[in-house]
């Protein structure tokens, strides 16, 4: 059975649209991420699902079970839905011991002091927080903090919890730990975790499934993390998703040449996927390869060591590239100066119409 389903939801806002037509199945157990640009309507949905706001049209099931319904006159409040939320801002009470916090969402439901005792001390242990029941907000870390919203949702429901960009305000080692830990949790307690971010690294570590969204609140593509990287719908999903080049390209003379201040031939034979007509080619930084027999010059004008690869700016027919390189590389271990002529070739290119890439 699907936990969650969305039919046919369109979302507005006074006269402005946001999501339209939107369906999606979800599973039970399963993680999984919305993504896409600022303004898609990502928290819109999430609003919808918990009932903090109403669709124009559609249904929602929880279960097998509409939650909202408009044909069926079906709209269950909030607070019978059943679901956790962890915000982006945390929302923890400053004035509330973490205890009372955690208890909030109980509280609200009635339930027995012996039960929501017995609810909290486990939810603290769930997020690795026993023992600070009685610390104040203001005595925690904000990585304590967000465990501790996680923890009250968590009391809510260990069915279905909503995280809107939870991890957004942590810094980068604690952003890193956070997705590990939300995964063991997760994991232990079989729940179902909708995951919104833009973000698409935190969700391509987190998440069994990603639904990528346009600027215009449609799906555009769902599907495992290597589906959404290795077979990109369209030029979006391939620009969405990750750092990309894109370089004007066309045949000339039987041969396949970048089309930049002047024909720059990279390969002598038919390259796979190739589009007649005007046509641009889509290559990630870490697939534009130094390397002595690639047809393509260049010459590095930025060159930064990030630890664990080198990240280059590359001149090339008087446009700028971004590349990539390894620092595992074994069969190119040395690292290039700027100013230095090199050579290039593509691996794992992707071809998309030119036109396109103007709208």
């Amino acid at each position: 059975m699907n936990k969650v389903e969305f039919k046919n939801v369109t979302l507005s806002y006074g006269n402005n649209t946001i999501v339209r037509d939107f369906s999606l199945s979800i599973k039970e157990r399963e993680i999984v991420g919305i993504i896409g640009p600022s303004g898609c309507g990502k928290t819109t949905i999430a609003r919808a699902l918990c009932g903090l706001m109403n669709p124009d049209s559609g249904e929602i099931y929880m279960d097998g079970q509409p939650v909202f319904s408009r044909s069926q006159r079906v709209n269950i409040p909030p607070e019978k839905r059943g679901i956790g939320i962890v915000f982006q801002d945390y929302a923890v009470w400053p004035h509330m011991s973490v205890f009372d916090n955690i208890a909030y969402p109980l509280k609200k439901q009635g339930a027995p002091q012996a039960e929501i005792a017995a609810r909290v001390h486990d939810a603290l242990e769930q997020v690795d927080l026993k023992g600070y029941d009685r610390y104040m907000p203001s005595q925690l870390s904000g990585g304590q903090q967000q465990r501790v919203a996680i923890a009250r949702a968590l009391t809510a429901s260990r069915d279905l919890v909503i995280m809107d960009e939870p991890i957004t305000n942590l810094d980068a080692k604690l952003r890193a730990s956070m997705l590990v830990e939300i995964r063991l949790m997760q994991q232990r307690l079989g729940t179902t975790i909708i995951y919104i971010t833009h973000d698409q690294g935190a969700a391509l570590q987190l998440c069994d499934r990603i639904v990528l969204l346009d600027a215009q609140g449609s799906i555009v593509q769902v599907g495992a993390d290597e589906d959404l990287i290795e077979k990109p719908a369209s030029r979006y999903v391939f620009s969405f998703m990750g750092i990309s080049n894109f370089i004007p390209v066309e045949e000339a003379d039987g041969q396949y040449c970048l089309k930049l201040d002047h024909l720059i031939p990279f390969s002598k034979t038919r390259p796979e996927g190739w589009i007649d007509g005007p046509a641009e080619m889509g290559v990630r930084p870490m697939d534009m390869i130094i390397a002595p027999d690639g047809l393509v010059p260049a010459r590095v004008t930025q060159a930064t060591f990030l630890g664990n690869m080198y990240n280059y700016f590359v001149e090339i027919g008087g446009h700028e590239y971004r590349l990539q390189r390894s620092t595992l590389d074994s069969l190119n271990d040395r690292d290039y100066a700027v100013g230095e002529d090199v050579r290039l070739k593509f691996v794992n290119e992707r071809y998309y119409p030119r036109k396109e890439a103007e709208e």
